[in-house]
């Protein structure tokens, strides 16, 4: 019985365990966590997960409703996830002291646990998570995916 629940508890905790953790990397004062990526994803992985995890982005904040304040990198997920949000509509900057009122700081966070990426999407109002194992041809979900609203 507990061999047919563990697939499915696996990525429930991995969620859990990982926002626990988050919260001792937060930034100054956004209170987001500081954005990272394994630099082992391949680009067919990272556009993989980007174009899955914007579209709940959306769902959650609207298309296109606002800039997104998105730090500035060279990891491979961090240019997936900005081309997929301007797909979606959304103006990206990395300018962090943006003058636009309604602009939205976005963070995110890829962890690699047990052969699969643990993803997540943070604002200061919303965190948007998802496992997903790496495929040969990107990634697929794992999980379902897991949002958090803050007050």
């Amino acid at each position: 019985m507990l061999r047919k629940l563990l697939p499915t508890i696996r990525p429930a905790a991995l969620l859990f365990v990982a926002a626990v953790l988050s919260g001792c990397q937060t930034l100054g004062g956004s209170g987001l966590v500081a954005s990272s990526a394994p630099t082992e994803l391949t680009a067919p992985a990272a556009s993989a997960v980007a174009g899955d995890l914007v579209p709940r982005f959306a769902e959650q904040i609207g298309p296109g409703t606002a800039t997104i304040i998105l730090k500035a990198d060279s990891s491979t997920f961090g240019s997936a996830l900005e081309a997929s949000l301007r797909t979606w509509g959304y103006a990206v900057t990395s300018e962090q002291n943006s003058k636009d009122p309604k602009a939205i700081p976005l963070a995110y966070v890829l962890v690699p646990v047990d052969g699969q990426v643990l993803a997540r999407l943070s604002t200061g109002s919303i965190e948007i998570g998802r496992v997903y194992t790496m495929t040969q041809t990107g990634a697929a979900p794992a999980s379902p995916v897991s949002v958090m609203k803050r007050s």
